[in-house]
């Protein structure tokens, strides 16, 4: 027996149950021209993932059904490849994560059977457990579609195995964060080793609202080996070539094969095909490397920020521009990930704002190719606070003032937003999101931040990795794309005279390193301060981290980079009296 299957690395649109379906019959019908018998797609590819609430609609729900009902139709003709599609089912009044086995005319049906319920999954909300899932037949095969958090624990794919499974399908919808590829490379080669049957991963890739998914799909050999990756950070159709010397029968093939485990025979992976050449052998392990990491975490916020603009319709983003280095490295990754003609970038000057701050802000978009405008802020500051006098009569110029001019900026920006129908993408960062060093309804006005869990000394990490890297597939420039001085230059908000951000903070590389020890961490601050910080400085670092969630809950939405990402991944309350 012979099976050629398609792996369908897709990007889907949360909601947009027409156009997933219209991408999963164009795959489907790439993969047939190809010779492929059976395609697979990723989890809950008719809806998109990760559809949250809408899943209590019925309306999606059945919407969903009927095109799954339409594929299951056009399974039926002549030389028609099987599909594994996934959906929601709702069923005896449950809906049910499933996988859909559409072949020949009829559907085999398989539910999720482990609910992710903790960082940004929340499955358990919306969903029902399925039962554990038996194997499903396909052209002689026995296969096993476990789903997604289905292999993080290993009782699933063991009572798979010992119903005799050859081969294992595993749609995914992992999103990514730093370093989570080799943690799932880890536990596949974990599961494919333990019951001695091969194992192909399929991952969602795209942007969904704050989460990116990377791809990278991958099948593992039944000795846990890598036999193929599929690219990250794009679309892709991969078409593998598996053999079995026998039927299967009720436990499995009559023979076992030269992949077989110690719990069975399996099915084998004769090769994978690549897009111009032969087919890889059996036992070759596949030629990967790890992503480096700031490639890695700048692709996700190119294809976040292009996938939230193209999925939500904006023809374009509007940001402003200070000269320093979050809005220019926002600015390189609009550009990146939109073209040059797509990005708006606005200089707001105030009497505080430098020469040098402007020089570098027009610098900045000339090596993007992006339009600049410039709009000072002068007169509208000094009519708000003539309007504001009489009321401060008597009171020092402080805080308020400052704040007003960001205030000021964010007005101005969001009526450029109204106006053109532009995105406006906020520049803030991780440290200053943290310590709550951003303006509510001023610099934080936006409807997307790039930055948003980056920290600041990353920041300067990834801007000099631009200067050096081309982004592959992207719109901006082959070259430089953010100026030097802006790298070099004492970071400043310049709301007054000579101000740098130090003179509030301590240094970035000392406050981020103590914010990734309370927030990633999860430490306590005798932890910190065992690693040499003092104990003055972690207790602030703290109580500012604590007294900004308010800040924090209002902020707009922002790619998830880190394993704990403000936002659902925590969840802090706004009210807080504890400290240490």
């Amino acid at each position: 027996m012979t099976l050629t299957i398609a792996f369908a690395q897709v990007n889907p649109t949360v909601g947009d149950i027409a156009g997933n379906t219209a991408l999963v019959r164009r795959m489907r019908d790439d993969a047939a021209a190809q010779g492929a018998d059976l395609v697979v797609f990723s989890e809950l590819v008719l809806v998109g993932y990760p559809p949250e609430d809408l899943v209590l609609r019925p309306a999606l729900v059945e919407a969903a059904a009927d095109a799954l009902r339409a594929l299951q139709r056009e399974s039926a003709a002549a030389g028609a490849p099987g599909i594994v599609v996934t959906l929601p089912w709702k069923e005896n009044g449950r809906v049910r994560n499933a996988a859909a086995l559409v072949a020949d005319g009829r559907i085999d049906l398989r539910f999720k059977h482990e609910l992710p319920n903790y960082g940004v999954f929340d499955e358990k909300r919306v969903f029902e457990p399925g039962p554990l899932p038996e194997p499903v037949m396909f052209r002689d095969a026995s296969i096993g579609i476990p789903i997604c958090e289905d292999i993080w624990l290993d009782h699933v794919t063991a009572h798979l195995a010992r119903r005799g499974v050859q081969l294992m399908l595993v749609p995914n919808g992992s999103p990514f964060e730093v370093d989570k590829f080799e943690h799932r490379l880890e536990l596949a080669r974990a599961r494919a080793s333990e019951t001695g049957v091969p194992l192909a991963y399929i991952n969602q890739v795209g942007g969904q609202d704050e989460l990116v998914f990377d791809g990278g799909s991958f099948v593992i050999n039944a000795d846990g080996s890598l036999a193929s990756v599929m690219p990250f950070w794009r679309e892709a159709l991969t078409l593998t070539h598996w053999t079995c010397d026998a039927p299967a029968g009720p436990k499995g093939p009559a023979l076992r094969t030269d992949l077989a485990g110690p719990k069975g025979p399996a099915l084998r992976t004769d090769g994978v095909a690549g897009p111009k050449g032969p087919a890889l052998p059996c036992r070759e392990t596949a030629h990967w490397s790890p992503q480096p990491r700031l490639d890695a975490i700048y692709n996700a916020m190119v294809l976040g920020l292009r996938d939230y603009a193209r999925k939500n319709r904006f023809p374009g983003v509007v940001l402003g521009m200070s000269g320093g280095i979050d809005s220019a490295l926002t600015a390189a990754v609009a550009v990146d990930a939109l073209g040059a003609a797509h990005v708006r970038g606005v200089r707001l000057p105030s009497r505080f704002t430098s020469k040098a701050s402007l020089d570098d802000a027009a610098e900045s978009a000339r090596m993007l190719g992006m339009r600049l405008d410039t709009v000072p802020i002068e007169s509208p500051v000094a009519a708000t606070e003539a309007t504001l006098a009489p009321l401060f009569e008597g009171r020092a110029r402080d805080v308020t003032e400052e704040n007003l001019q960001a205030r000021i900026r964010g007005v101005l920006l969001m009526a450029l937003s109204n106006k053109f129908g532009d995105l406006l993408v906020t520049t803030g960062n991780k440290s200053e999101m943290s310590v709550g060093y951003a303006t509510l309804y001023g610099d934080m006005c936006g409807g997307y931040s790039v930055l948003k869990d980056i920290y600041k000394t990353e920041v300067y990490a990834l801007a000099r990795w631009r200067n050096e890297h081309v982004v592959d597939g992207g719109c901006g420039p082959r070259g430089r794309a953010i100026p030097e001085s802006s790298i070099t230059k004492a970071p400043t908000a310049e709301l007054r005279p000579n101000q740098t951000d130090q003179d509030s903070l301590p240094p970035y590389e000392e406050l981020d390193a103590i914010l990734h020890g309370l927030v990633e961490e999860e430490l306590s601050v005798a932890q910190i301060v065992s690693r040499g910080f003092a104990r003055e400085t972690v207790t602030r670092v703290q109580r500012l981290l604590y007294s900004a969630e308010y800040k924090r809950r209002q902020a707009p939405p922002g790619v998830k980079i880190t394993r704990k990402s403000f936002g659902r991944d925590r969840r802090y309350p706004l009210t807080n009296a504890f400290r240490e």
